[in-house]
């Protein structure tokens, strides 16, 4: 196979743009344009000779010693050519199915003077036609590498938001869930991340966590999820409104949430000198007021947290009044009284206010009339 030089002054070119660009390295592109051209490389010479490597095809050309492919390519590329060579072993004598990985001595003294047996040394092979293939499949690698950069770009940016809140604008709504337009890439709410009580629209812009991100290759962009149903979305929504969290100086305790209809949440203040809960809520709810409206109206009870476990069950439960508790630590269960008129909202509706308080606390709340209790007395 006569060599030619061909010239890759235009490929260099588009390489240095992609990299001032994109920022990817000239060094990977070229190292991606290699090992494509290796591959381009084998494919044209056995379809050119219509064999395989390998090939137990009766009906086959005979396979001569300029036609067997080498096993080891090395492709080397320069701004002023781009070369295949082929790397063989030097050895005394050859025979004719070795040509394709080894060379003799007298040959490869005519490439190095220094050769000798054992040495490995590359024998130039550029196809006369090899100028079309790196062209086409040049193009194809930096349209593939610009195309794969951009979905990692993309991919480190959003994986360092997991566990963060993201704004973006609702695109359309589909059975398995809501597309989120972030800017360069869609993310998507699904039907079970999604508060079931609210009907976004549209244009419309929104506040959601980033559950998970995930960069699958068969796919042209990273998967992004988003949630606005998890509780850690509104430990998110105070942490990024109440100066006190982020220094350290007021914690989230527990959350316990029923998506678009009620949250509690239990704060505790490393400083004797800053109320929590009016942290949270802020002078005329002016902290509180801008989560709830995120939240659609989702009613949020702010509760003082506390070491002390009847403290903490009975704060749970308010706004109900509270007669007594008792606690069994063995079961892990609290019975607590209150006045016959105040039931219904110690229980809430559905028993929705226990259920929280209970999941909140992680203890089991057992709700008793102060009648209930003198009837059992009685009995």
């Amino acid at each position: 196979m006569k060599s030619e030089k061909i010239s890759s002054k235009e490929l260099f070119d588009a390489i240095d743009q992609i990299y001032q660009e994109k920022g990817i390295t000239r060094e990977y592109l070229i190292d991606s344009l290699k090992a494509a051209l290796k591959i381009a490389y084998k494919k044209d010479f056995e379809n050119t000779y219509n064999i395989g490597v390998n090939s137990t095809d009766k009906n086959a050309p005979e396979v001569k010693s300029d036609m067997i492919v080498p096993e080891d390519i090395d492709v080397e590329i320069t701004e002023k050519a781009i070369k295949v060579y082929a790397v063989k072993e030097v050895c005394e004598k050859i025979e004719d199915k070795e040509i394709g990985i080894k060379i003799t001595l007298d040959d490869a003294k005519k490439i190095s003077k220094r050769a000798k047996v054992g040495d490995f040394i590359k024998v130039e092979v550029t196809p006369k036609n090899f100028g079309r293939i790196a062209a086409a499949t040049g193009k194809n690698i930096l349209v593939q590498k610009i195309i794969e950069a951009e979905k990692n770009l993309v991919y480190t940016q959003y994986a360092d938001k997991v566990g963060q809140i993201i704004v973006g604008t609702v695109q359309k709504t589909e059975k398995f869930g809501v597309i989120v337009d972030l800017g360069r890439v869609e993310a998507l709410i699904p039907a079970n991340e999604q508060i079931k009580t609210e009907k976004l629209q549209p244009h419309q812009k929104i506040k959601a966590l980033v559950l998970s991100v995930t960069n699958e290759a068969k796919i042209s962009q990273p998967k992004i999820i988003l949630s606005r149903k998890s509780v850690n979305f509104v430990r998110k929504l105070f942490e990024n409104e109440v100066p006190e969290i982020m220094d350290g100086i007021v914690e989230i305790k527990d959350i316990a949430r029923e998506a678009g209809s009620r949250t509690k949440i239990s704060v505790w203040s490393n400083d004797e000198n800053v109320d929590p809960v009016g942290s949270l809520v802020g002078k005329k709810g002016m902290r509180i007021q801008p989560i709830i409206d995120e939240l659609n109206g989702e009613r949020i009870d702010v509760i003082p947290y506390s070491e002390d476990i009847p403290s903490y069950i009975i704060n749970a439960i308010s706004p109900a009044p509270i007669l007594a508790i008792d606690i069994n630590d063995e079961e892990k269960v609290a019975t607590v009284v209150v006045p016959d008129d105040a039931l219904v909202f110690a229980i809430g509706a559905g028993g929705q206010n226990v259920r929280l308080a209970a999941i909140l606390t992680g203890w089991k709340i057992d709700i008793k009339t102060e009648t209930q209790i003198k009837e059992t007395v009685v009995e």
